[in-house]
């Protein structure tokens, strides 16, 4: 079976992109997801994911790449859920819930109205095996633009990470690196459309950080830990998903999944059998 996938790799083009963009896409996720996780703002992540599916639908319908409008969309849903949180008494995971509901209802609308319920469905859960050079181009673009902005503003999105208020007090920026992080969070969402669709975006985004996380309290092991789950997790999912003609989205999400429960049981740091027999332990002692 794995003689087939490495000999579909060799002989045809779809299969190829769809490794460079699976590993394109594990990797960059990794990177932001390592800040999304330690920020906590995993439904933050959640709501950008869903909200880009209205700018998705409507490039469809003026037949413009998916990466404007679905960009576009997803920054007027950060900074909407920003407006309402600082404007109103409701907090922050309130703003979410309600904007990112009503931009992926408003989505699945506009789609509906354009008529492609084939699309729609790759949009939700994603086709990894139909990428196109123009998709793969988009990845790598997104992908150096995460890994450039975080190489330069590394210590600055460290500390407003780690201790936001002190990072004010140094004089940073907070609200410039939170809605930057943003940006870049859209723009990931964006480009793996194609990999593993809206629904499944933020699995990808959070689930090899939160991985990561059980497995080191270094912030660089984190995000090369993340990445290398991320890569590991496109490339076993793409892997199921042509050996037995699955939807590549949910392979490569439930790969990722079985890595995680591995570390929160067996993790030396933070697994669920090292707590239990330490806690074991003290109680004998």
């Amino acid at each position: 079976m794995i003689a087939n996938f490495i000999d579909g790799l060799v002989r045809y083009q779809f299969l190829q992109n769809a490794l460079i963009t699976s590993i394109i896409v594990g990797l960059v996720s990794g990177i932001i997801g390592s800040f999304i996780v330690l920020r906590g703002m995993s439904l933050m992540g959640d709501a950008i994911s869903h909200a880009v599916l209205p700018g998705v639908a409507a490039s469809y319908m003026f037949g413009v790449n998916y990466i404007f409008g679905a960009s576009i969309f997803g920054i007027i849903a950060a900074l909407l859920i920003g407006f309402i949180t600082q404007k109103s008494q409701l907090k922050n995971d309130t703003a979410i819930g309600v904007v990112f509901s009503s931009f992926f209802a408003l989505g699945i609308i506009m789609i509906s109205f354009a008529k492609s319920s084939t699309d729609l469905y790759h949009i939700l859960f994603g086709n990894v095996l139909a990428v196109r050079d123009s998709d793969i181009l988009i990845t790598v673009i997104v992908g150096i633009i995460v890994i450039v902005f975080v190489g330069i503003f590394y210590k600055e999105l460290q500390i407003t990470s780690f201790d936001p208020t002190m990072a004010q007090a140094y004089g940073l920026n907070v609200q410039f690196f939170h809605y930057a992080l943003m940006f870049l969070l859209t723009l990931v969402a964006v480009s793996s459309l194609q990999t593993v669709g809206t629904i499944l975006v933020i699995a990808m985004l959070i689930t090899p950080a939160a991985t990561a996380y059980l497995l080191t309290n270094h912030l660089p092991s984190m995000i090369g830990l993340a990445s290398t789950f991320g890569i590991l997790s496109s490339i076993i999912g793409l892997f199921f998903s042509y050996s037995y003609n699955l939807a590549s989205g949910a392979t490569i999400v439930l790969t990722a999944a079985a890595f995680f429960v591995l570390a929160f049981l067996f993790s030396p740091r933070k697994g669920l059998f090292f707590v239990n027999k330490q806690k074991q332990e003290e109680s004998i002692s």
